[in-house]
């Protein structure tokens, strides 16, 4: 897969945040990524209250989940990442998470998406990604 991370300069630098403005991207497979979230396998939430436990759990599980269809993160091309009652204080903790698992030189791009709440009221967060695959 090639990747090239497009960043104007007359846009913020996004890159000193860990995205990018824009990813073009080519590939032979494009993978879907459904929202991840910190449930493990036996559907446990793992992280209770913590935002951070329950983001580094959900990319934890996307991790897994674009590995299962024979990539790595760095194939990942677009994140959107949902919080739950999102407040301005809540950034650090996210977006150190989200450095944690994408470090790589060409970061996806990404949004973030304040919610009133998610699919389960004990959720705090929710990931859901494109990647393309070769």
């Amino acid at each position: 897969m090639s990747k090239e991370s497009i960043n104007p300069p007359s846009v913020f630098r996004s890159l000193d945040h860990g995205f990018a403005q824009a990813v073009a991207a080519s590939g032979r497979r494009t993978l879907y990524v459904s929202g991840q979230v910190a449930w493990d396998s036996a559907r446990q939430l793992i992280g209770g209250g913590s935002l951070e436990a329950q983001a580094t759990q959900a990319f934890m599980n996307l991790q897994a989940v674009v590995e299962a269809a024979g990539g790595t993160l760095a194939d990942v091309v677009s994140v959107r990442i949902y919080i739950v009652d999102y407040r301005p204080e809540m950034a650090a903790v996210v977006g150190g998470v989200f450095r944690r698992f994408f470090s790589n030189p060409a970061p996806p791009a990404a949004t973030w998406v304040g919610v009133g709440a998610l699919a389960d009221p004990a959720f705090l967060l929710e990931v859901e990604a494109t990647a393309v695959l070769d």
